[in-house]
């Protein structure tokens, strides 16, 4: 009898203390809406903290190099561009690399921005933040 209660004091108690989180850690994803059709963005510099587990994947890549992993999009002049970014993110800070290699604040209101007036090339970076973490998204456009 007492093997019996000690065997189910022991699976009690190692059930109690599991060391396994209960969910898995998923990478935030990012998308980039054109004419109703979504287009995954280019990860990159993920940083994300939950219960005692940080994951840290930085990118030594530059700006351009992530672009090129993206299928430049080929816009309208004042197109608008819609975003879905999964777990609700708590801010947005995009910039707009030109061709000529300045780099200009884009707003943003409602996860949509307003493609330039003027015809070009240009590559856009989201840093997008959350209560746990943060991540850049990169994605490249065309506009005629």
């Amino acid at each position: 009898m007492k093997k019996i209660v000690l065997s189910i004091l022991i699976v009690a108690l190692l059930n109690g203390c599991n060391i396994f989180p209960n969910s898995t850690i998923r990478q935030p994803e990012g998308k980039v809406i054109v004419n109703e059709e979504q287009y995954t963005m280019i990860p990159s510099d993920f940083e994300w903290k939950e219960d005692n587990v940080k994951i840290t994947d930085r990118n030594s890549r530059s700006i351009n190099e992530l672009a090129d992993d993206f299928e430049t999009l080929e816009v309208e002049k004042r197109d608008i561009l819609n975003f879905e970014i999964e777990q609700n993110p708590t801010s947005i800070k995009i910039t707009k690399l030109n061709e000529d290699g300045t780099i200009d604040d884009v707003e943003t209101k409602d996860y949509k921005i307003t493609m330039p007036s003027k015809e070009g090339y240009y590559i856009y970076e989201l840093k997008v933040t959350w209560n746990k973490g943060k991540e850049t998204f990169v994605f490249d456009v065309n506009v005629k």
